[in-house]
């Protein structure tokens, strides 16, 4: 975020820039996190197969030491019921991070102190009925208490500690009690939109940068392109916060891709396909092969209107008490709100009944 005067945007403020509203409604039929579609995709292509097709898979994946090891605390989670009293699934939280750097994200065995951030801050959430997915953005300069070293920037915490100490403060934060750890960066989305062959994208007042140059309306961007198009910080009528938008926009046009193409249900594209994304990305040791096959499969029935992205409420932005850093100012009351209803595995009913709970990314339009 540039370090402009001191100013303060309304609680009410909802960006609506064009570009994160205008887009293809075949999207609709699904949409889920990058790594959801993958293990969907084993589902799909039968048990022998995808016993063959998992281990090749899983013999790619980065994966993170366990980053909840260390963890002093975790929020309560108690095992949810029926209205019968009878168990019932839990909810899937994953806690999701991508960043401009590679080093930054990409390659966690070289973190180190004081060396990385993320430019992105996501918890995604598979709800216990497995009937919706909720992916809320946490803006990356929101101020909030880092465990250890006090009030700072949230994506400072992976600075200080690396994963753990980023799960911790996101727990301690929301409540929320994150299962699964994932981590990627932008260049390897870059890649993922490549291999789709481009990403489709309404661009209603063109889009400039390094060797792009597009004027306004449908275009099918490379991954080059949508570099630009999700790291542009300028002119942008909500500034970092239509960047969060667009990077959700960026990867909802990515799972349009995935399922306009029918990739999934082409054993040798998504071999293909697959072997891109899960070079693309780290997750925690937990996520094993069999536990993402099992939550894919209990997604088999989603469809686009099922998943919603959001962020979390803010009520403008500010400046650190040394007035050295512009922030992010969390809508206290609305955030936690929000966080709660994560908590709780209620995000579909809390926001049925409370529509400006959070800031959406708008639906796609038909």
């Amino acid at each position: 975020m540039t370090e402009d005067p001191p100013t303060r945007r309304s609680r009410r403020y909802v960006e609506t820039d064009p570009e994160v509203t205008r887009a293809d409604k075949r999207s609709g039929r699904r949409a889920l996190t990058i790594g959801l579609v993958l293990v969907l995709g084993l589902a799909a292509v039968g048990a022998g197969v995808a016993l063959w097709f998992g281990a090749r898979l899983n013999s790619l994946v980065d994966r993170i030491d366990d980053p909840f090891e260390a963890l002093p605390t975790r929020p309560s989670t108690p095992a949810p019921t029926n209205e019968s009293g009878e168990p019932v699934e839990p909810p899937v939280n994953v806690l999701v991070l991508g960043s401009d750097s590679r080093i930054s994200a990409g390659d966690p065995s070289q973190w180190s102190y004081g060396a990385q951030r993320t430019d992105a801050i996501m918890v995604v959430q598979v709800s216990g009925d497995r009937d919706s997915v909720a992916i809320m953005s946490i803006p990356r300069d929101s101020w909030v208490n880092v465990p250890g070293y006090g009030m700072a920037k949230i994506n400072a915490a992976f600075s200080y500690g690396g994963p753990t100490l980023m799960i911790q403060t996101v727990e301690e934060l929301t409540g929320i009690y994150i299962d699964h750890f994932a981590v990627t960066d932008f260049e390897s989305f870059a890649t993922v939109t490549d291999a789709l062959g481009g990403v489709s994208m309404y661009l209603p007042n063109g889009l400039s940068g390094p060797d792009v140059s597009l004027g306004p309306g449908q275009h099918t961007l490379s991954g080059d392109e949508a570099l630009v198009y999700v790291r542009q910080r300028y002119n942008l009528s909500g500034g970092d916060f239509s960047r969060v938008q667009r990077q959700q926009n960026w990867m909802r046009a990515i799972m349009k891709g995935v399922f306009d193409q029918e990739i999934l249900k082409d054993v040798g594209r998504l071999t293909t396909f697959s072997q891109t994304v899960l070079q693309s990305v780290a997750v925690d040791e937990g996520m094993t092969l069999p536990r993402a096959v099992t939550i894919g499969y209990s997604l088999r029935d989603i469809r686009g209107e099922d998943v919603k992205f959001m962020t979390a409420p803010y009520s403008g932005t500010g400046w650190s008490p040394d007035g050295r850093q512009s922030i992010v100012l969390l809508d206290e009351a609305r955030s936690q709100a929000l966080f709660e209803a994560f908590a709780t595995d209620t995000v579909a009913e809390f926001l049925a009944a409370n529509p400006d709970g959070a800031v959406m990314l708008p639906d796609a339009p038909e």
